[in-house]
């Protein structure tokens, strides 16, 4: 009997499952990297025959073109929406809280927040426990159908994520660098990714620094109670503390 494959056994029996397409920033073609793993998703769900799918995917991934590696959840969309007879929720989050993390580093060696985003673009953002409780309660007891975009009330400026982050640590006038994109790029490829990512990784930065208070009104949205100053005081302040190696100064929450 021929080996059934993996995804298709996982999904198998299967009352509801929640799907991701990962980025894959190692890889040499990264939209390449994220079409076959969709692609499998998308079969699997087929020949299993999940009733209720989750799909998380991204503000802007109404568009085609110009959001980098938002293009590859938009194709994932199309594939999940041809599949007849699933109950299909495409979670459309808005830029990770967590992706300020990384920058840590940067912020704990020279006293700023650096990144490719204009500092004064308002960006929906969201923190990832609110996604996972939004998807949770989506597979237990659906509510919605077709795309749901989720983010925090307030919309975000790196300028205001950097007062809020500084903040929490101690640094009350911790200012944001927008980084030129080739030094940007650089420290990219120095931390692993291929070429092919950090050119998509700047062109979602530009795309977040002009346009995406439009896709923030392309679908119902579910509003989340994460704010940028309690991510700042509860996730980036204790990450911030143990790469720095110094007590962080204590604040309110905002």
């Amino acid at each position: 009997m021929p080996r059934t494959p993996l995804s298709e056994r996982t999904f198998r029996g299967a009352t509801a499952a929640y799907t991701m397409t990962p980025p894959n920033y190692d890889a040499p073609r990264m939209r390449a990297a994220q079409d076959r793993i969709g692609e499998a998703i998308a079969t699997a769900l087929r020949q299993a025959a999940v009733p209720r799918v989750v799909n998380l995917s991204s503000i802007g991934a109404e568009l085609a073109h110009g959001t980098g590696p938002i293009e590859g959840l938009h194709a994932q969309e199309q594939r999940l929406d041809a599949i007849a007879g699933i109950d299909l929720l495409h979670l459309r989050p808005g830029s990770f809280m967590e992706n300020l993390l990384p920058a840590a580093a940067a912020v704990a060696a020279a006293g700023m927040l650096p990144g490719m985003e204009s500092p004064d673009a308002a960006i929906p953002m969201v923190a990832t426990r609110d996604i996972a409780a939004a998807a949770a309660r989506e597979l237990m007891a659906p509510q919605h159908r077709g795309v749901l975009l989720l983010h925090a009330a307030r919309h975000v400026t790196m300028r205001e994520a950097a007062a809020a982050l500084g903040a929490a640590i101690g640094r009350p006038n911790l200012p944001y660098v927008q980084s030129a994109p080739a030094e940007a790029k650089a420290m990219l490829r120095a931390h692993g990714f291929s070429a092919d990512a950090a050119d998509q990784i700047e062109a979602l930065a530009q795309w977040l620094s002009t346009s995406p208070l439009a896709s923030a009104v392309a679908g119902p949205v579910a509003l989340q109670p994460t704010t940028i100053e309690t991510f700042a005081q509860e996730t980036f302040a204790p990450a911030y503390a143990r790469l720095a190696d110094e007590p962080v100064a204590a604040t309110a929450a905002g």
